[in-house]
């Protein structure tokens, strides 16, 4: 079954620009999943809710481990819907489906939704890691052929260069919620300026000598004037 945009009457919808928004981490985990099984099991797609729930929470190409419940795979599934990233579609009698619109919510084609989808499963990533994830959706021969899909993947916004391009750099997307810790537009670490060392006020030099001869002044003229008291005191 291919992956055109139906509604819940089995007719195809025009397709229409939808801007994306961020999501949170289980709305990006049902959005990758259903993604993912649209490409690599067409056959038994669109997905009812135990399928989303059983492809969310797999132990292979997951990170992080999630577990989970049916109730919160519902939940999230009304509010992309709300968000108009899914859809529900016609059922077979026993079960509602649901599947994706990510081509027309996040403005993508084939090939860039397979990249955005592994990231959305996986989290940030390695080049190198991530072509051979996504070319199991669609073909990416090889590094010089993902490079400029990144690229426009970078000019829609879609795209966080996590470390500086270059070799072993590493990626991810930037759908997270700008309370999450990792934000797309903060540097990563190896990129963030050192912190300034904090500095411990210390006498200068001659600053401390004048303190110290000061002090040995006045302890000669405090000797000088008992002297005296006490030679006045004699005569």
């Amino acid at each position: 079954m291919n992956e055109a945009i139906q509604s819940t009457d089995g007719n195809q919808e025009p397709e229409t620009a939808q801007k994306w928004q961020p999501l949170d981490a289980m709305q990006r985990r049902v959005l990758g999943v259903l993604v993912e099984k649209a490409k690599t099991t067409p056959d038994s797609y669109p997905l009812t809710v135990n399928a989303i729930k059983t492809g969310c929470n797999q132990k292979s190409n997951r990170n992080p481990q999630m577990d989970l419940a049916a109730d919160d795979i519902m939940a999230t599934l009304d509010e992309l819907r709300e968000l108009r990233a899914v859809s529900e579609v016609q059922g077979d009698g026993r079960a509602d489906k649901y599947r994706h619109r990510a081509y027309d919510w996040l403005g993508v084609d084939k090939v860039e939704l397979a990249v955005l989808a592994e990231l959305l499963l996986r989290g940030e990533q390695t080049v190198g890691e991530l072509r051979g994830r996504a070319a199991r959706m669609e073909p990416i021969s090889g590094l010089p052929e993902l490079m400029p899909i990144l690229g426009r993947l970078r000019e829609k916004g879609l795209l966080w260069d996590v470390t500086p391009q270059g070799r072993g750099q590493i990626v991810s997307h930037r759908l997270f919620l700008p309370s999450e810790k990792h934000l797309p537009d903060v540097p990563a670490a190896s990129e963030a300026p050192a912190p300034s060392p904090v500095a411990v006020p210390v006498a200068a030099p001659q600053q401390a000598e004048g303190s110290l001869e000061s002090r040995l002044q006045a302890l000669e003229q405090r000797v000088k004037d008992l002297e005296n008291r006490l030679g006045s005191a004699d005569s």
